[in-house]
């Protein structure tokens, strides 16, 4: 025979059962502590990216032997979303005891001031506490840069803007942030040592555009870490009626052209014309020009409504040469002729240098070498202390046997009525003088550096006209006419 239980013992039995699933199903459960963080913020860069982190979980027991832990990072603004960054992947297996260790590294586009940390397991699944809020930047450029091409100053035209820009490329001593397209920016008026500086705007271009008088910079946006990345101040002021701009070298003046180019720069404006000795200066329209030659140099700078010249005589911290004889000389090759030439200088510790048709002549150290070849010759001086420079003279030496040779008596008209009677190269120079006379004695040609283009014969119709030259060069003089056919 079946006895039933009572009631009350049936329903106590029941409820005993259900406590005992209930346990035993809690019992299995994995729970995985709030992660416990080493810092406060993370401020990180190429040489400084790992940080750590710890986590309690229980009971170990749980974890399968394919279980991994992962560390989620959220957005800037503290949530986890969909799709949550990843920081670490823990091998499979690789962590079995509480507390767990791990050390991540941020990701490069890190920036924001509410982060959170969550720690997940994959077998069995489970999500612990969120982490509490940090800041966090990662900052891959962190040292000073420029801005206005490191020029201190600007200035716009009344009731007009200046635009402030981050200098880009990167190169010599800017480090440019615009070389990392995830990096903002904050720029800022600077109001001395008196009041803090006053944020005037929040870009994530690197421009900015001025629209009052003041003293301007840039930060690289690293929110509440500290940054070395920061611009140079410039000044920028509102032009009046008489605006004035300047011109500096960046090597000085005088400057050293063995240190290699020095950079003209000037104020800050809307366009730009160089010129060179009263000589505008192809190409040249930017804010700064590069040059390694000495001059009077002048910009004229357009401010957008207004604009100002200025100038600097530019000199070279050189030194002074000379070489004696010049252009073309002469020796007697067939008696065995020689020709001392001689440079003169005040350069530092010089040096020097002969050539023959562009070979270095062996041995040729010193100021004086004695000709004893025909040729084209070059000598060079360097001045060896201080400022390391180098100037170099050409000439010319020709076998005297030959130097009244090959001058032609006839010549022709041209389609356009100049002569065209042409003499040997040696006579072309600023040590001979060509004079050529009409045979009604009108002088058509007297003086050095002979040019045929440089007289003009008059159209005839019959008899052929005739003209009579004189070539003095040196004391020798050669005479003879000229005969002009169509």
């Amino acid at each position: 025979m079946i006895r039933t239980l009572p009631t009350n013992l049936s329903r106590c039995f029941l409820l005993l059962c259900v406590i005992f699933f209930i346990t035993t199903d809690l019992s299995a459960q994995l729970i995985i502590g709030k992660p416990s963080l080493s810092f406060t913020q993370i401020c990180a860069n190429p040489s400084f990216k790992n940080f750590q982190l710890s986590f309690n979980f229980s009971p170990s027991t749980e974890l399968t032997a394919t279980n991994q832990f992962i560390v989620e990072l959220s957005d800037p603004s503290g949530n986890f979303g969909t799709n949550p960054t990843v920081v670490y992947t823990s091998a499979i297996g690789e962590i079995t005891a509480s507390p767990g260790n791990i050390t991540f590294s941020p990701p490069v586009n890190t920036a924001g001031e509410n982060y959170k940390i969550r720690i997940k397991s994959t077998s069995p699944s489970a999500t612990s506490q969120n982490s509490n809020i940090f800041s966090a930047y990662y900052k891959p450029q962190d040292t000073q840069f420029t801005i206005n091409n490191n020029i201190p100053t600007a200035t716009y035209c009344a009731s007009g803007s200046f635009v402030l820009t981050i200098d880009n490329p990167g190169t010599g001593l800017n480090d440019s942030p615009l070389k990392y397209p995830s990096l903002t920016y904050n720029w800022f008026k600077d109001n001395g040592l008196v009041l803090p500086p006053t944020k005037v705007a929040s870009a994530t271009g690197g421009s900015y555009s001025v629209t009052q008088p003041g003293v301007y910079y840039v930060e690289t946006n690293y929110g509440t870490c500290t940054s070395d990345s920061y611009s140079n101040r410039v000044t920028v002021s509102e032009s009046s009626t008489n605006v004035s701009t300047t011109i500096s070298s960046s090597l000085g003046n005088p400057f050293c052209p063995s240190a290699g180019a020095t950079t003209l720069s000037t104020t800050s404006g809307v366009s730009y014309k160089w010129s060179k000795d009263g000589t505008v200066i192809s190409g040249a329209t930017s804010q700064t020009y590069d040059t390694t030659t000495s001059g009077l140099y002048t910009v004229e700078v357009n401010f957008g409504g207004c604009s100002a010249n200025a100038s600097i005589n530019l000199q070279s911290d050189g030194f002074k040469a000379d070489i004696d004889p010049k252009g073309t000389s002469y020796i007697d090759i067939e008696s065995g002729g020689t020709l001392d030439v001689t440079i003169t200088t005040d350069a530092v510790d010089p040096s020097y240098k002969w050539y023959l048709n562009g070979t270095v002549i062996t041995n040729a150290v010193s100021n004086i070498y004695s000709v004893k070849a025909v040729g084209n010759y070059k000598a060079e001086v360097t001045q060896t202390t201080g400022c390391v420079s180098t100037k170099d003279f050409t000439f010319q030496i020709s076998d005297s046997n030959l130097k009244i040779l090959n001058i032609p008596n006839i010549i022709s008209l041209s389609s356009d009525q100049y002569n065209t009677w042409d003499i040997p190269a040696d006579y072309k120079n600023a040590d001979t003088n060509v004079m050529i006379v009409s045979s009604q004695g009108e002088v058509m040609f007297n003086g050095v550096d002979y040019n045929p283009s440089k007289w003009e014969i008059k159209d005839f119709k019959n008899v052929n006209p005739v003209y009579y030259y004189i070539i003095t060069k040196g004391g020798d003089e050669k005479k003879g006419s000229i005969t002009v056919i169509k």
